[in-house]
């Protein structure tokens, strides 16, 4: 018996689709199980690129210290107050999940607040779109969403020469990669 059952009812994310609705925004208070800390050392502009331009909202600050941002259930970040930030982006990465009919958006607003913050949208080999952001504090964010599945697309066949099929073809759990 596998380890593995099907539990999306404990996400956020919709199901893949071109109407994929994303869920509003949640303001409730939760013990965090992940989040992500970056310093900055302009508050303001930190804030209004994350709120305007990757459509987090200010969930609550302590002036001069730090800003709590969210935007769906468990995408949670804490901008903190530092003297100084990254000349470069890192190599390392966040990703926060959106639907498909955000991306334009998404890339529209980064781009008007930072013309050169943005690369993509591109395609991924493992059906998803994502967008890659540097945000005013050298931050590598990486919004991605995930592409309805089509059974006979080479998305599909690379997923399967991983190992990984969906549920109808041949057993219904992929048990193996829990």
């Amino acid at each position: 018996m596998s380890d593995y059952y099907n539990a999306f009812e404990t996400s956020p994310v919709p199901a893949p689709g071109p109407d994929a609705v994303p869920p509003e925004p949640f303001r409730g208070i939760y013990g965090m199980p992940a989040f992500v800390t970056i310093p900055t050392n302009d508050m303001e502009a930190s804030v209004d690129f994350w709120t305007r331009g990757l459509g987090f909202f200010d969930l609550f600050s302590v002036p001069g210290r730090l800003v709590h941002l969210r935007r769906w259930a468990f995408q949670d970040v804490l901008l903190v107050q530092a003297a100084s930030v990254p000349e470069q982006a890192p190599a390392m990465s966040v990703s926060f999940s959106c639907v498909l009919s955000q991306v334009d958006s998404l890339v529209e607003a980064c781009r008007a607040l930072r013309p050169d913050s943005v690369d993509g949208p591109r395609d991924t080999p493992w059906n998803t779109r994502d967008v890659e952001v540097i945000t005013p504090e050298n931050a590598r964010v990486v919004l991605t969403a995930a592409k309805p599945f089509d059974p006979a697309s080479q998305e599909a066949r690379n997923l399967e020469a991983m190992g990984i099929t969906p549920p109808a073809v041949g057993r219904d759990d992929n048990g193996e990669h829990a």
